[in-house]
């Protein structure tokens, strides 16, 4: 979107973020809440995203083996409980970073959400009430009491915007290094049986 590129999700700082910063103030066209076919449609016109062929809700770009973006729009919510598709309407949106040489920390996956969706977005996430963290001091204290650092391995957050909603999450690997993250839009409705999922698994 607005010239942003691949490549710039996956090395962004200094120029990158320049280039962000000027061209991220137009806001996003495709959100939960939208049409199967205004998707499809914004994401065919965003440059960051554009299907390649064979694709058309699930983006998979790399520059390696050791870098990959993926974007995948739902009709589903991120929460395993089950619901019925809403006629053709998307209700979460989720960016993957996964890069063995740069790492992927929380900063990237918000210039990344920037890039993709614009300044408007961007706004509502940093605005964004954040309603549940984790791991907990408990889920932490137990890891280190059993040895078993899988445990608190997945760090995450849950926001409620004004407009949306926001899961982000970043898994460690045992010595404390972060290749991978996801960050999700949701509807707000979606945040609470979302919540009460993650805080029970």
């Amino acid at each position: 979107m607005n010239g942003i590129r691949f490549g710039s999700l996956l090395g962004l700082g200094g120029f990158g973020l320049l280039l962000l910063l000027i061209l991220g103030a137009n806001p996003a066209r495709a959100l939960p809440g939208q049409t199967t076919k205004e998707v499809a449609a914004w994401m065919q016109a965003n440059s960051t995203l554009r299907p390649s062929r064979g694709e058309k809700f699930l983006v998979t770009k790399s520059n390696t083996a050791a870098q990959r973006f993926t974007f995948e729009a739902s009709l589903l919510s991120p929460s395993r409980i089950k619901q019925s598709p809403n006629a053709g309407i998307i209700r979460s949106e989720r960016l993957t970073l996964f890069d063995m040489r740069n790492g992927v920390t929380q900063e990237r996956l918000k210039e990344s959400l920037r890039a993709i969706y614009g300044l408007e977005v961007a706004q509502d996430f940093d605005r964004a009430q954040i309603i549940y963290t984790y791991p907990s001091q408990v889920t932490i204290q137990q890891a280190i009491a059993q040895n078993n650092p899988l445990l608190a391995s997945l760090q995450g957050e849950l926001r409620r915007g004004s407009r949306y909603a926001y899961w982000l999450e970043i898994a460690q690997t045992p010595e404390g290094l972060a290749y991978a993250g996801r960050l999700t839009l949701l509807l707000r409705d979606d945040v609470d049986p979302l919540e009460a999922e993650i805080r029970n698994r």
